[in-house]
């Protein structure tokens, strides 16, 4: 009976006949089930891209000349941007962009620094050294630079004896360098708890030490004739020392 009952009420009901959706209608249904997908998928693309664009070096200038600092404390970026702008001034352009450009690696820590700050920055340093990225080292400390990584060449370009890396020979001292001690490298200013400290580049510098590595092997480098034009260049009349200790 109740089937025969329900059968009577919705007897004059009729199923609502489909109807076919405008275009509109039908991008509007398919955004709003689809529109995450899309987002994700844009942002995915967007990541790709950004790999293969940074792999490909796309949109890159290529320095013509690295320099690698070694020190305790990183320098400041004015007195960085400093340093590269009057290197570049005496450099030319080697890769053939129509510019010269430098870059100055940092690589900060201190001799005897066991921390983990310290040992990564010895590996990233280890890395640059194993590729041959830079031939120019503004040191700290030259001797014991060459003692634990023994890179350095003398100051002729020739090679230490083997079994030598007392870093006897192989540098230059800032202040005994013409060239080096002419460059004007103004001011630098940085904040540090919400005070400002500034100060004279040139005197934040004199006290490092410039040397240049050595090749112990055949393997290619980009343009080792420039490097060691600029080289010659850097140190034109300067003064050697053997010991600094």
């Amino acid at each position: 009976m109740a089937s025969e009952y329900w059968k009577w009420k919705f007897k004059d009901v009729r199923p609502e006949e489909k109807r076919e959706l405008t275009p509109e209608e039908k991008r509007k249904n398919w955004w709003h089930y689809h529109r995450w997908h899309v987002v994700i998928g844009i942002v995915l693309v967007g990541i790709a891209a950004n790999l293969v664009w940074n792999a490909l070096g796309i949109g890159k200038t290529e320095p013509d000349y690295t320099f690698a600092y070694v020190g305790g404390a990183a320098l400041p970026d004015d007195t960085a941007a400093a340093l590269e702008s009057a290197f570049a001034a005496l450099g030319e352009d080697l890769n053939g962009d129509g510019q010269v450009t430098v870059q100055l690696r940092q690589y900060v820590f201190k001799t005897g620094d066991m921390s983990r700050e310290a040992a990564a920055a010895q590996t990233a340093l280890m890395a640059d050294i194993l590729e041959g990225d830079s031939y120019f080292f503004l040191l700290e400390e030259p001797m014991p630079f060459q003692q634990n990584f023994q890179v350095l060449c003398r100051l002729d370009g020739s090679l230490p004896e083997e079994g030598d890396f007392s870093g006897e020979g192989t540098f230059y001292s800032w202040r005994l360098c013409p060239v080096l001690q002419s460059m004007e490298l103004g001011e630098y200013a940085y904040d540090l708890l919400g005070e400002t400290v500034t100060g004279s580049s040139d005197a934040l510098v004199s006290g490092l030490f410039v040397a240049r590595r050595g090749y112990w092997n055949e393997k290619d480098c980009a343009c080792p004739e420039g490097w060691a034009a600029l080289w010659d260049k850097l140190t034109e009349g300067a003064i050697g020392v053997v010991s600094v200790w």
